[in-house]
């Protein structure tokens, strides 16, 4: 389906509603999304971060990870996403900031019409009231658009930093399931922790210093989450086999 991106206005979309619910047909079946450095003490309270290279070898972006194959979530379960926090990139939809990231110009809210999100009316949140004025619904998304590319715009001094002191190392997981089936994750990138600590005090100062130090952990920190990930998977093996 082509997208449909209009800028968002309360005179052509004064009765748009969006669904809030969770489900694969709502665009929740994904293995993972985006996710920007502001936001990785959230996003480590639950999911694992992986780094992944651009098609194009020149840049990296960082994922929270929710399976192990393309269209699986395993957080997502019978209506329900089960994870306390989800990340901006999938809260927002199906809502985007107009123009580009570096741009400086003032930003325009822009919506998805082709989006299942789309509501039938008098199904799902209203964007504007009656008398045209933002929801709270509405601004609660904004205030997250405005997260997430402020985030956006932050990243790329953060790998930077990454790549000026060597500090992801290639990963690969592999594992065996309860079912004996193999299940991997192939082309990511981790913080290389032995490296991490041979950095000295005026290096380690000068990531701190740029807010760069707190993300590196908190990356570090969720891999403990890979775990809880296969654990998942086993129990929705268990589940499939009735």
């Amino acid at each position: 389906m082509t997208n449909q991106h209009a800028i968002l206005t309360a005179e052509a979309h004064r009765d748009l509603t969006i669904r809030t619910d969770r489900a694969a047909a709502l665009g929740d079946a994904a293995m993972c999304c985006i996710t920007v450095p502001s936001e990785f003490r959230a996003v480590q309270s639950a999911y694992p971060i992986l780094f992944r290279l651009s098609d194009t070898r020149d840049r990296f972006s960082a994922l929270a990870m929710f399976g192990f194959e393309n269209g699986e979530n395993l957080f997502l379960n019978d209506g329900r996403w089960e994870a306390r926090y989800r990340p901006l990139a999938m809260e927002i939809q199906p809502f985007l900031i107009g123009g580009s990231p570096t741009d400086d110009s003032l930003k325009q809210v822009h919506v998805d019409l082709s989006s299942p999100r789309i509501g039938r009316p008098g199904q799902g949140e209203r964007l504007f009231d009656e008398m045209g004025r933002p929801t709270p619904y509405l601004d609660r998304v904004a205030g997250q658009l405005g997260a997430l590319d402020e985030g956006y715009r932050a990243a790329p001094d953060f790998f930077a930093a990454l790549h000026r002191h060597d500090l992801l190392e290639p990963f690969t997981l592999d594992v065996t399931l309860d079912d004996g089936s193999r299940n991997q994750l192939v082309g990511f990138h981790i913080i290389d922790e032995d490296r991490l600590a041979t950095l000295d005090a005026t290096i380690l100062a000068e990531l701190n210093a740029a807010g760069h130090l707190l993300p590196i952990y908190m990356a570090i920190a969720s891999l403990e989450h890979l775990g809880d990930l296969v654990a998942r998977r086993n129990r929705r093996i268990a589940r499939d086999r009735g």
